[in-house]
């Protein structure tokens, strides 16, 4: 049979498949944002008109007051130490309970009771906390850095264990069989494998918690929010314009510094010069 005489097939493409499925399941997506958007009272005017606000408050903001960067910065570096301190607390209460939910180095009723209460941690936000302990303590930076140290207990102790849940048997197996009890093993066969990555976990949670205590401090608890939230109350446009600007590149900078740290720690460093170096000296001696 000739090349010509084969049947040809459609150029056309086929349509991809949509199951019922698919469709009932968008349909529902789409059921429940009209429900949530009738339901929660939001007009849908005042949010079409949202953009053309924030442009007008932006145009009041600038030029910002050059003047107060002192005072903006030194409330930023308030709320970086808050940010700093709670993430201290987080990494030091949650590393033993990560060891505990992990189902790799305990039992299953021991990692169930763990993660409970890591969950019961995260389940609480900042906001609540700061809340409270404003309330019991007063205002200033104490309760923010307690209320972000609580509640990165539970994120850092749950990405923690599962970084331990992923590490290699062959250690804990060794030290099994030289009759290492749990904590050796804990020291001698988790540990080194486990703590570059949750070291990179407690940088990254310390990046989101600068973004968090500038929000508590709206609250009283201390930090730029606070100073951001009196600028904008008095109508201060030019000074809540320089203190986001203080915002903004502290917290890029920030960022900047603590990747290439995480960076560094999760490879090891890049061994790519060194490596061409040596080459150099090998040809330049041969």
């Amino acid at each position: 049979m000739a090349v010509a005489d084969l049947p040809r097939s459609s150029d056309a493409r086929p349509r991809a498949p949509f199951p019922l499925a698919r469709r009932s399941l968008l349909l529902l997506l789409l059921v429940l944002f009209g429900w949530a958007a009738a339901t929660s009272g939001i007009p849908v005017e005042r949010i079409l008109r949202a953009p053309a606000g924030i442009w007008n408050i932006a145009r009041l903001m600038f030029p910002p007051d050059w003047a107060y960067a002192g005072r903006a910065l030194g409330a930023m570096v308030e709320s970086v130490h808050i940010a700093w301190f709670g993430t201290v607390i987080g990494a030091a209460l949650s590393l033993p309970l990560a060891l505990l939910a992990a189902k790799n180095v305990t039992g299953q009723a021991t990692s169930t009771g763990a993660r409970q209460v890591l969950n019961a941690f995260r389940a609480i936000p900042e906001l609540v906390l700061a809340v409270v302990f404003v309330a019991m303590i007063g205002l200033g930076a104490v309760p923010g850095a307690l209320a972000i140290g609580i509640h990165s207990i539970g994120t850092l102790g749950k990405l923690a264990s599962e970084a331990i849940e992923s590490i290699d048997r062959g250690p804990l197996e060794a030290a099994d069989a030289v009759g290492a009890t749990w904590l050796q093993k804990m020291r001698w066969g988790v540990l080194p494998q486990a703590l570059p990555e949750i070291v990179a976990f407690w940088l990254y949670r310390f990046e989101i918690n600068i973004r968090a205590s500038a929000i508590l401090g709206v609250i009283g608890a201390g930090g730029v929010g606070a100073v951001l939230s009196n600028t904008v109350s008095y109508r201060r446009w030019d000074k809540a314009g320089m203190t986001l600007i203080v915002v903004v590149v502290v917290t890029l900078l920030i960022d900047a510094v603590s990747g290439r740290i995480r960076r560094r720690i999760i490879s090891g460093g890049d061994t790519s010069a060194e490596v061409a170096e040596g080459e150099m000296v090998l040809q330049a001696g041969a």
